[in-house]
Order: C-alpha cells, then structure tokens, then sequence
C-alpha cells in the first residue's frame, strides 16, 4: 500500500502560534471555508464554537486541533495539501489570531498520482 499523505499539514510557526492561542483559549478548531468576510482565510475559533455540519469535512487534526473545510471548498482542493502558515499582518475578523499581530494562511501543494491513488483507496477523495 502506498503511503497515504496527509490532507493538512502545519508549518513549525503555525504549531507555535496554536500552542500561544491554546494557552489563551483552551482547545482549537479550525475551519477554512471560502466565504464572504475574510475571503478564503482559515478560521481558528475555540473548540465547539464553531458549529460545523454535513457541509463541512474534517480533512485532518494539527496536533489535536481538527481542521475543516467546506465541503464546496474540498471539492476544489480535495487534490491539493493544505500547508498551514502565519505571515505578518491581520486575521480574519472572527480568528482567536487577529490580535496576535500575524495572521494564518494556507499554502499548498499538488499531490503526486500515487498520493491522489492511495487516497482514493481509502474513500478520503
């Protein structure tokens, strides 16, 4: 069987700035949806706060912190890893980082044939 890629992964920054943001807030989530208000910005909010439901997919955890998306979103980046990231500047309006003087951001990478078929093997696109 081939190795099956995760579907996010985080940067070692992105791992930093949810452990400060754990500290402050208790467990994470987040939720990378493409709406209208802070555009395709992934969403970091308390755990639960957040209510996620059959339009969103769970493509993965960063740690314990599970990351979500909506599923109109997968649809379009089901082929593609998510790279978490933190770059200077504001976050979205509603994300626990706005105040923290950086903001998250989803970098990516295509997957392989082979990765794209070991997925599919499993039912995860």
């Amino acid at each position: 069987m081939s190795h099956i890629p995760d579907q996010v992964i985080a940067t070692s920054a992105a791992m930093q700035l949810i452990a400060k943001l754990k500290e402050k807030h208790g467990d994470l989530m987040f939720h990378q949806s493409g709406g209208c208000c802070d555009g395709s910005s992934p969403m970091c909010y308390p755990r639960g706060e957040f209510l996620t439901g059959d339009n969103d997919v769970l493509i993965g955890t960063l740690g314990d912190t599970p990351f979500y998306i909506s599923r109109s979103q997968f649809e379009y980046w089901k082929h593609t890893q998510l790279i978490l990231d933190v770059v200077p500047g504001r976050g979205g309006m509603f994300s626990l980082e706005n105040p923290e003087g950086v903001r998250f951001l989803i970098r990516s990478n295509v997957f392989s044939d082979i990765e794209i078929a070991a997925l599919r093997a499993t039912g995860r696109i």
